[in-house]
């Protein structure tokens, strides 16, 4: 994997590119662009959200809408790592709640790099609805 970054103006900002596509990188949310943080919080929303649907998609769920955020917490101190991640899943459609719970605790146990990474210094949790009801992260 060869990505590259490169200044775009006075301002702490990059545009970083993996040749393809292009992000905008900014030191904090006074500028245009998304701060290194932000960027893994939806690298660990992003790359389980691709999992789950995935497996849901193999297990022929029919999703007809969906929908992921998360919140997190920081350390005080430097390095100010997370501390905290809480992921909120919002599925529509054909749905087993069953399902999407497996497929989620899959994720963020096995498969998703990112999360696998970031739990080292954060707490992960998470909750999902179906169809607007809610369900919480088992124990």
């Amino acid at each position: 994997m060869t990505l590259s970054l490169e200044r775009i103006n006075d301002a702490i900002q990059f545009r970083g590119t993996n040749g393809g596509y292009d992000v905008t990188i900014a030191s904090s949310g006074d500028q245009e662009g998304i701060s290194p943080m932000e960027m893994t919080a939806l690298s660990v929303v992003g790359c389980s959200s691709i999992d789950i649907l995935m497996i849901l998609d193999k297990q022929k769920q029919e999703i007809d809408d969906f929908h992921a955020e998360i919140d997190g917490e920081r350390a005080e101190e430097p390095p100010r790592v997370f501390t905290d991640l809480d992921l909120r899943y919002a599925f529509e459609g054909d749905v087993s709640p069953d399902k999407v719970r497996r497929a989620i605790d899959l994720s963020l146990d096995k498969y998703c790099s990112v999360s696998n990474m970031v739990d080292q210094t954060a707490t992960i949790t998470y909750s999902f609805s179906v169809n607007g009801e809610r369900y919480e992260q088992e124990a």
